[in-house]
């Protein structure tokens, strides 16, 4: 009745019971959710990056946990969803960087000189004034840890504005920030936006890992992935590694780096420097 009167009179508008009811759950997870974060419920767990070739354990993945005060530890996917091109997603995204800054801090103190890359969703990075938000965080640490932090922006979210986020991410790798793109194959992968989004780091998406040993074409597109990568002077890394014969197979044509639960399940920070120390790598190295 009122959005009749609002648009003029002489109109209806329907009133939509079940949308009206999902959109006071919305609202009303995403009023929980920014109490959890004012109230450090949210914990960040770190997932291994390795050289399968080498047994070099050269950084992780940070990845956001809720520690919820009656559900447990919950998984991203029950919560972010909620938070997804809302404006707290940015508040959220900050709050990320600067944990893991600050844990990088903290691993190097303990003699542990390991990267962390963090996942950027597509409303934080074309926000205007992500570069001076980026600074602000930074300022509270020395810029030799600059480089160790690493940006993760999916490819189809860097499409949307591909100049836009090309001017960002070259302007945070004049901080000495770097960028990798993720999920990489599952968008439009052409070569000319390849050349002009300046990422250092191509992540070839695990559903193409998953089933890279039953099917030739995942196989094929991860062949080509690697095949770009070398072409355009970019590191690659392989995420979604289960098993040792996916690393064994991954090694086999050219792709050394590589995380997933055949390496290591996401892990709270206090039991990384441990895992290090005892972690061998199990891959045969052969040519299939």
């Amino acid at each position: 009745m009122y959005l009749s009167k609002q648009a003029g009179k002489n109109c209806f508008h329907l009133f939509d019971v079940a949308q009206d009811a999902a959109v006071k759950i919305q609202r009303d997870d995403l009023t929980r959710i920014q109490h959890a974060l004012m109230h450090r419920e949210f914990v960040l767990y770190y997932q291994p990056k390795v050289n399968m070739r080498t047994g070099v354990v050269f950084g992780t993945e940070a990845l956001i946990r809720w520690q919820h005060p009656t559900k447990g530890l919950l998984a991203p996917a029950n919560f972010l969803p909620a938070v997804e091109n809302h404006l707290f997603s940015i508040e959220l995204g900050e709050w990320v960087i600067g944990t893991a800054l600050a844990q990088m801090m903290q691993w190097r103190e303990q003699g542990l000189q390991l990267s962390i890359s963090v996942n950027v969703g597509g409303l934080q990075l074309q926000q205007a004034d992500f570069t001076q938000r980026l600074r602000k965080i930074l300022e509270a640490y020395p810029p030799s840890l600059y480089p160790m932090l690493e940006l993760e922006i999916l490819e189809s979210s860097a499409l949307d504005d591909i100049e836009k986020v090309s001017q960002v991410i070259q302007c945070c790798q004049e901080l000495g920030i770097r960028f990798a793109l993720d999920d990489f194959g599952t968008g439009y992968s052409s070569l000319r936006y390849l050349k002009r989004l300046p990422a250092e780091i191509l992540k070839i998406d695990q559903s193409f890992v998953r089933d890279m040993l039953e099917d030739e074409g995942d196989l094929a597109i991860i062949k080509g992935v690697i095949g770009l990568a070398a072409a355009f002077h970019r590191s690659v890394i392989a995420e979604g590694v289960e098993t040792i014969e996916h690393g064994e197979k991954l090694l086999s044509i050219g792709c050394d780096h590589a995380q997933g639960y055949g390496i290591a399940r996401p892990m709270p920070a206090a039991l990384i420097p441990e895992w290090i120390q005892q972690w061998r790598p199990a891959f045969k190295i052969s040519d299939f």
